[in-house]
């Protein structure tokens, strides 16, 4: 059963997933608009974290801004499902892993510094397991936002997302893989952020807005887990497009409110779906009809298809793209 979040747990968790303020003490500045204590803004934070309603607050990279990351699936035999994604999130590269409705039942995000350590994590979970992966990376974004109004059944925006400009710059890395992990939940965080970095502040700041402004970055704010605030229904629909139409289809789905992810992947042996379909909502009603409506406008519906909704939840991390340093610099920061 989710907990009940108050209005003032909703208004943090909701008006700051985008804006949050790039300032030296941005928590003092939400206490402001907020109407309410500095010391009250950080232990509501702190409390939705223990809870599990709010992840982080950090970074949201745009796709391309560095790393590499590769959605993966598994066929398991049911009576095996627990035993394998016990296996499967213990790797510290998955930071999803999720059942879903299907034959092929195991999901998972994999993520590494580049292409070759994400291909090793995998073949790593192969001869954990006995069992192959699906490799399916994405080859064009259509739309990726999760971040929307919590107090809707469901989103209601739309808007295409871009590959990033360029690639986060070598010596921009430890700064990525801190922005990755997400604020420490104290007055001056990014003060921190510079301590451990050997710069100060400004820089840092300058910095983040600048990859906001260059769409390296997606968003900086509060990152919310959707299951904990009621979304737990949420259904992946998946197509088997011929390639000519695929751009089309794909661009049409980004406008429907309520489509938060949509890309185009790459097939693989045995699944032969490339184009792909995410909707979040509070129950399976208003995800199916959300569904239907986004198959109807991006003239989806003659097309082989399948609608994989989640069952389980085994994992749910944030993204380690950038994440190779974070273990030394968080210690310095903790100093």
């Amino acid at each position: 059963m989710q907990h009940p979040h108050s209005p003032t747990e909703l208004a943090l968790l909701n008006h700051w997933q985008r804006g949050f303020p790039l300032v030296v003490a941005p928590f003092a500045t939400i206490a402001a608009q907020e109407g309410m204590p500095p010391a009250q803004v950080l232990a509501t934070y702190a409390q939705l974290q223990q809870r599990g309603s709010l992840s982080r607050i950090g970074a949201v990279f745009a796709p391309g801004a560095g790393g590499a990351s590769l959605l993966a699936a598994m066929a398991v035999p049911p009576q095996q499902l627990e035993a394998v994604a016990a296996i499967v999130s213990r790797f510290a590269g998955v930071n999803h892993n999720y059942e879903r409705e299907h034959r092929v039942n195991l999901w998972f995000v994999a993520t590494g510094s580049d292409a070759d350590q994400v291909e090793l994590l995998l073949q790593s979970i192969e001869a954990a397991t006995a069992l192959p992966v699906l490799r399916l990376p994405m080859l064009r974004p259509y739309r990726i936002d999760t971040g929307f109004d919590l107090r809707q059944a469901q989103s209601t925006t739309s808007g295409a997302t871009h590959w990033a400009p360029a690639p986060i710059a070598a010596h921009d890395k430890p700064l990525a893989a801190l922005a990755e992990q997400g604020l420490p939940l104290v007055d001056a965080p990014f003060a921190m952020w510079a301590k451990a970095l050997h710069t100060d502040v400004d820089t840092v700041l300058q910095r983040l807005q600048a990859w906001l402004d260059a769409g390296l970055m997606s968003r900086f704010g509060v990152v919310v887990r959707h299951h904990e605030l009621g979304f737990s229904a949420n259904a992946m629909t998946v197509f088997d497009v011929p390639a000519a139409q695929v751009d089309a289809c794909g661009l049409a789905l980004a406008q429907v409110p309520g489509v938060t992810l949509a890309y185009q992947r790459s097939r693989a042996p045995g699944w032969d779906f490339n184009l792909y379909c995410m909707v979040h909502g509070r129950d399976r009603a208003a995800v199916l009809h959300t569904v239907e409506h986004a198959i109807a406008h991006a003239g989806l519906s003659g097309l082989p298809r399948a609608t994989l909704f989640s069952l389980r939840r085994f994992k749910q991390t944030g993204g380690q793209r950038f994440s190779a340093s974070n273990t030394k610099l968080i210690a310095v920061a903790a100093d």
